[in-house]
């Protein structure tokens, strides 16, 4: 094993530990899931593996849905309660386009407004994870069915068709 690989896999077993002494709150991103599922995005990069959205949005979410993206609001049916509202935790469920065949996945970080949500997620730019990205409704109904992504700081880039959101279970 590289030092490079030891101080990976150090440097995330530090913040997973730091990560699970924080309390839980609802209005904030499960830290202990982001803390792996950041260790498991620097695993593949050190293996040169390419990080892909669905993998690093089922670590994040707890959703446990596979196949590709664009597969997921079907399969999340009778399985997770999905809707059109964001929620902290919920995964924002793109749809297929030309551009993007396989759709996307998203995991909602921050909710500012009724019309702006932040997110965390894997493969927007191409095998990063973009963490803390804006996404702003632009749907004519204001009902989260199209968006703009935020690919640069302050930029956002062309409308893209949401299916909705995806609710991870309660714990509970």
């Amino acid at each position: 094993m590289s030092v490079f690989t030891r101080s990976v896999i150090a440097l995330g077993l530090f913040t997973l530990v730091s990560a699970c002494a924080q309390a839980p709150d609802e209005n904030v991103i499960d830290q202990k899931r982001q803390a792996i599922a950041l260790l498991e995005v620097k695993q593949k990069h050190s293996r040169g593996q390419r990080v892909w959205c669905v993998p690093y949005a089922r670590s994040l979410s707890g959703i446990n849905i596979r196949g590709n993206a664009k597969d997921w609001w079907g399969k999340a049916r009778e399985v997770y309660a999905r809707g059109a509202e964001p929620v902290v935790g919920s995964v924002m469920s793109f749809r297929a386009t030309g551009g993007m065949r396989l759709g996307h996945v998203a995991v909602v970080s921050d909710v500012v407004s009724d019309r702006q949500v932040i997110v965390n997620h894997a493969n927007w730019n191409r095998n990063k994870v973009s963490l803390e990205m804006g996404v702003m409704d632009v749907s004519k109904n204001n009902d989260w069915t199209l968006v703009r992504v935020e690919s640069q700081p302050g930029q956002y880039g062309r409308p893209y068709p949401v299916n909705g959101f995806i609710y991870p279970k309660d714990d509970g």
